[in-house]
């Protein structure tokens, strides 16, 4: 099934392993006055790490001002107003420190804040968005991580959700990478149990379903099974004991590998099909929401018999080494989220209904519709809402 050419760029420069924060100093970074986005919570302050980043920021003589309003599912609103404080300030920098969402919400900033428009649906997709070309090229940002979720370090593109027209889609630009990525998993070790497993399948699942697309090729079969290796190995060890750094580290790599897989495969829809219910619903973990679909998004593909034999090798590498058909996935993705305390997750909790099946099939297909030719095969969108319907609990 996998193709045999590929394309890949990745300009970013990854500082990997524990303690690499302090060596940002030591970089060339491509500015002298950086917005530094953190989120609205308050981790990066309360566990030092933002007092960290900017003592190295000050090292290389670049001026900072900290922008600290991005929520769990960014929106649009969010990542216009730091580029409107970019403009304000004079920043010619954008540093990200956070998780996946702050990453998100950073590198578009840097794509955005250059434009002669006020909004950033001028520069999107989706169903709304004007698709116009970019005027002018995006600031440089690096990517400071403290979470093993997204890889969004390394590609791109960051996921933002439109609230009035319930789109939750990609937005940037191929030239999007951050100019440096700092991977650290010392910043990892105080995110909680139940994030860390959110996290962790969130990276899982970029792999899983690179795997199983129709993009899959020699390079991203390569990053993906390591990607998927390692989470089966280490996800329930640093749910257990966040302090774990060796668990942390390994999932921190998973991670990054993940991100690769994005930049030379791609998501299929069972992503397009969870920005749909979060996009209804901001409260749900996107994490939690892919681990809701997972057993029956992959079932579908099983009964089906697209890919047999990735299935198999999937099982394999989350660690059922005696795995010998499609169905022994099943078996070990279901082991995985029961180690990780994540198997019971429901829809229901989140306010998702049942009959809203068909409705969040066509969202996904609308907003994230270029997801769907990655699939192994192709879909009806009632076969999408069967999906759901048997996910619901």
């Amino acid at each position: 099934m996998s193709q045999l050419t590929y394309q890949f760029w990745g300009p970013t420069k990854v500082l990997f392993g524990a303690g690499q924060l302090n060596h940002l100093h030591e970089q060339q970074l491509p500015g002298t006055k950086a917005l530094v986005v953190i989120s609205s919570g308050t981790s990066a302050r309360a566990n030092g790490y933002l007092d960290r980043t900017l003592a190295e920021l000050a090292q290389t003589g670049v001026k900072t001002v900290v922008f600290d309003k991005v929520q769990a599912n960014p929106t649009k609103e969010q990542v216009e107003e730091g580029a409107f404080v970019i403009r304000e300030q004079g920043c010619d920098l954008v540093v990200g420190l956070g998780g996946g969402s702050v990453l998100d919400s950073a590198k578009v900033m840097a794509m955005f804040a250059p434009q002669p428009s006020d909004d950033l649906w001028d520069y999107a997709g989706g169903f709304t968005g004007r698709r116009l070309p970019l005027a002018n090229p995006g600031l440089p940002w690096v990517a400071i991580t403290t979470t093993a979720g997204t890889g969004s370090e390394v590609d791109s593109s960051g996921v933002i959700t439109k609230l009035d027209t319930r789109e939750k889609i990609d937005v940037g630009s191929p030239n999007g990478f951050a100019a440096i990525a700092v991977v650290d998993p010392e910043l990892m070790l105080s995110v909680p149990p139940a994030f860390t497993a959110y996290q962790g399948f969130d990276a899982l699942f970029h792999s899983l379903e690179g795997h199983i697309s129709r993009l899959s090729n020699p390079f991203s079969d390569m990053v993906q099974l390591a990607a998927i290796t390692n989470v089966g190995t280490y996800l329930a060890r640093a749910v257990t004991d966040g302090s774990d750094l060796e668990a942390r580290t390994f999932l921190a790599f998973a991670n990054t590998m993940s991100g690769y897989s994005m930049c030379t495969s791609d998501c299929t829809s069972e992503h397009a099909m969870e920005h749909a219910m979060s996009a209804h619903h901001p409260a749900l973990p996107h994490g939690a929401g892919l681990i809701m679909l997972s057993r029956a998004y992959f079932q579908f593909w099983i009964d089906r018999h697209v890919c047999d034999a990735r299935f198999v090798t999937m099982a394999r590498a989350l660690g059922k080494a005696d795995a010998s058909e499609p169905q022994d996935f099943i078996e070990a993705l279901v082991s995985l989220q029961e180690a990780c305390g994540v198997a019971d997750l429901r829809m229901s909790d989140y306010g998702i209904r049942r009959e809203d099946a068909l409705t969040l099939a066509q969202n996904a297909r609308a907003t994230m519709g270029g997801s769907f030719p990655c699939d192994p095969a192709e879909t009806t969108d009632e076969e999408i809402a069967g999906i759901y319907e048997a996910a619901w609990r």
